[in-house]
């Protein structure tokens, strides 16, 4: 009897000094995991707000002036800016066989909040439009206006005897949203059809003249009312070309 404790001594403190071990082990392994959990994220830094005293201080470099507009934006009673600008890549212009020597560098739109204390940023879109100088083929380009009414911000193109198309923006959620679009399709002075699409209910009126083959400007409308499927909003800042956008069909 006494032989056996003695043998089994020694295995009992082997097996103690084992279990310790053991638990020591995990509990590193759980105080390890408690630092990970607990280790601190980074903040990330909100980006200063520029402000600039004038306008064409925000015009990059490779771009010049094109046209300035004004009006409030943002229903603060200051007179905030929108700035068309145009590239200046020499290798932009060329010579046109019957129209001579064309700049065709793209246009892009700066818009800018007024702040009292100078103009902040608003949104930004480099090139969104094609040069005032395209080929309109046997008809003249689409004219490019901006304007800014009503506290929102309106850009249109007029196409003479073929009609208009003009977009809506609104400031909001930190950038100029599109919230209308409006289109005529002419013949001449007879209208085709108008299109008016609300972003926000997402409605879209249709006005199809039935009687186009009128010429006393007798032009009969049928109606009609649908739903469109996009449900985002679009951001001015995002749209890469004015010319390759096609909203009447949604």
């Amino acid at each position: 009897m006494l032989k056996t404790l003695k043998l089994s001594l020694p295995l009992f403190f082997l097996i103690i000094i084992a279990s310790g071990c053991k638990d020591s082990k995990t509990d590193a392994k759980t105080q390890n995991t408690e630092i990970v959990d607990l280790k601190e994220i980074p903040e990330v830094e909100e980006q200063p707000v520029i402000v600039k005293k004038e306008p064409t201080d925000f015009i990059p470099k490779g771009f010049v002036s094109f046209d300035t507009i004004y009006g409030d934006v943002n229903k603060d009673g200051l007179e905030d800016c929108a700035l068309i600008i145009k590239g200046t890549d020499k290798s932009k212009v060329i010579t046109h066989e019957y129209r001579g020597q064309l700049d065709r560098n793209r246009r892009g739109l700066l818009v800018l909040l007024n702040t009292k204390q100078g103009y902040e940023l608003a949104s930004k879109n480099l090139d969104c439009f094609s040069s005032e100088n395209e080929d309109g083929g046997v008809y003249y380009a689409p004219e490019l206006s901006v304007e800014i009414k009503d506290q929102k911000l309106y850009i249109s193109y007029a196409h003479g005897r073929y009609g208009y198309w003009s977009y809506t923006f609104r400031y909001q959620n930190n950038d100029f949203e599109l919230i209308g679009y409006d289109e005529s399709s002419n013949r001449g002075p007879i209208v085709l059809t108008e299109t008016s699409i609300n972003f926000l209910t997402r409605k879209k009126i249709v006005n199809q003249n039935v009687n186009e083959n009128t010429y006393d400007d007798d032009e009969i409308f049928e109606k009609t009312e649908s739903k469109i499927q996009r449900t985002k909003l679009m951001k001015l800042a995002e749209i890469k070309d004015f010319d390759a956008l096609d909203l009447a069909k949604e």
